[in-house]
């Protein structure tokens, strides 16, 4: 009981900051704040400018227990990227271990624990091949606006409110900006190096979901521009897996490849 209290008296911190904010600036106009908009461009510009990347991306996000509060779960991907054409992402996390190359000729979802493998051709760029992987076959990455040739371009389209919180000192062991902003209807507030511009973590919530779920996106160990070898995008060891159709699992008569979870986050685009 004694821990409960003191847990509650440190839950009760940051809502007496914030209220105490609030009471400070009770006049604040939801708009663009220029500032806030100069730093989700330069983190932005400093990933459309990359030719290749590899990161790790941990996904946590919430979904409702049968008891009502949320229950958390997460996955860790490795993501390595080469522009225009190429991406590999093996996720790992609460569920089975999933695979997924992209090498500008086709798209090969693998399940390991299954066995199984799906293998569909692809379009000839990163943005489209995503998009196929999602139309098609229901594959989500939270991660994808990190991926995409022009990330601004998607938070512009639909930017409705942008401001800068501050800069913090404890994600990912940098000093990072701090930014929130709404496109469509996503509320994120995005960490952002302040030196690197890169964005280390991400939070959303769906402005149009009555539970408010929280996504949150974690970013760890960049680096832009390895040199990455031809066969780092090429599927391996799927000798033995049984084919499947590259469709949804949802679709009528889908066998069981499982796809990453659908726990989209936003991310500075």
């Amino acid at each position: 009981m004694a821990a409960s209290g003191g847990a509650q008296q440190r839950a009760n911190v940051p809502s007496k900051v914030a209220a105490k904010q609030a009471q400070a600036a009770p006049d604040y106009q939801p708009g663009l704040d220029q500032h806030a908009l100069d730093v989700i461009k330069s983190a932005c510009d400093r990933l459309a400018a990359a030719k290749s990347m590899a990161f790790t991306a941990i996904v946590s996000y919430e979904s409702p227990s049968r008891i009502g509060p949320p229950l958390v779960y997460s996955t860790r991907s490795e993501v390595l990227m080469q522009r225009p054409d190429k991406l590999r992402v093996i996720a790992l996390g609460d569920g089975p271990r999933s695979e997924f190359y992209y090498d500008g000729k086709t798209i090969t979802a693998f399940s390991p624990a299954e066995r199984l493998v799906a293998v569909t051709d692809a379009p000839p760029t990163i943005d489209d091949a995503l998009k196929k992987a999602y139309d098609v076959g229901a594959i989500y990455f939270p991660f994808t606006d990190v991926l995409v040739a022009d990330p601004y371009k998607d938070i512009a389209d639909g930017l409705k409110i942008a401001f800068y919180i501050g800069r913090s000192t404890v994600v990912d062991d940098t000093t990072t900006d701090m930014v929130a902003y709404v496109t469509g209807d996503v509320f994120v507030q995005a960490w952002i190096g302040t030196e690197d511009k890169l964005p280390r973590r991400i939070y959303a919530v769906y402005l149009n979901d009555p539970a408010r779920l929280r996504h949150v996106l974690a970013l760890t160990h960049w680096v832009l521009d390895p040199q990455l070898p031809a066969n780092a995008f090429v599927a391996s060891d799927t000798s033995g897996a049984a084919p499947i159709a590259f469709e949804r699992p949802d679709a009528a008569n889908a066998p069981g490849l499982k796809p990453p979870p659908k726990a989209r986050a936003a991310s500075a685009q």
